[in-house]
C-alpha cells in the first residue's frame, strides 16, 4: 500500500513526539530529539562535582567547569542540567550554602569568615543568597542550631 505525502508527513510527526532519538534526514545519524537534553557521562559528572566541592572558596567559571568535562561551555551547561536537574551556577550556589550550613553549626567562625570560606565576596551577598535559599538569615540559622544542640533544647 502506497502512502501519500500527507500521510507520510503526519506519520513522521506522530513518531517524533514519542521518540528519544530521530534519524537526521540528510546524514542518517541518530540525534537526540528536541525535548531530550541528554546527560553528562557519570565519570565526567563526578569529576566536575568533586572539583566544585573542593574549590567552593574560589571563583568557579562555566568555562573552567566545561574544560574539566572536555566540552564547550554551552554544551556542558545543557548536559549538566540534564544530569543534575539544575544549571551549573545554581548547583554551585547550593553547594556553597550547604557548606555554609555545616560551618554555621559550629560557633568558631564568624559569619564574615564563613562567607569568604564558601566563596562569597561579601557577607552581605552571602546573607542575601542564604536567605533566598533557606528562608532565614545565617544568624538565625546559627541561633536555631545552637539551641537545638544544647542539652534540654534551652537557648540563651
Amino acid at each position: 500500500m502506497a502512502m501519500t505525502t500527507a500521510q507520510t508527513t503526519s506519520a513522521g510527526v506522530a513518531g517524533l513526539t514519542g521518540a528519544a532519538t530521530v534519524e537526521a534526514p540528510s546524514s542518517g545519524w541518530a540525534v537526540p530529539a528536541r525535548g531530550d537534553i541528554g546527560a553528562l557521562p557519570p565519570c565526567r559528572l563526578r569529576r566536575v562535582t568533586e572539583y566544585i566541592r573542593q574549590n567552593l572558596d574560589k571563583e568557579l567559571r562555566l568555562g573552567e567547569l566545561a574544560a574539566l568535562a572536555c566540552m564547550s561551555p554551552y554544551h556542558f551547561a545543557r548536559l549538566f542540567k540534564g544530569s543534575t536537574g539544575v544549571p551549573p551556577h545554581r548547583f554551585v550556589v547550593r553547594q556553597r550554602i550547604a557548606r555554609a550550613c555545616a560551618f554555621l553549626a559550629t560557633p568558631e567562625l564568624s559569619i564574615a569568615q564563613i562567607s569568604r570560606r564558601v566563596g562569597f565576596q561579601t557577607p552581605s551577598h552571602f546573607t542575601t543568597v542564604f536567605r533566598r535559599i533557606t528562608g532565614i538569615t545565617p544568624r538565625r540559622y546559627r541561633t536555631a542550631n545552637v539551641r537545638e544542640d544544647r542539652p534540654g533544647g534551652e537557648g540563651g
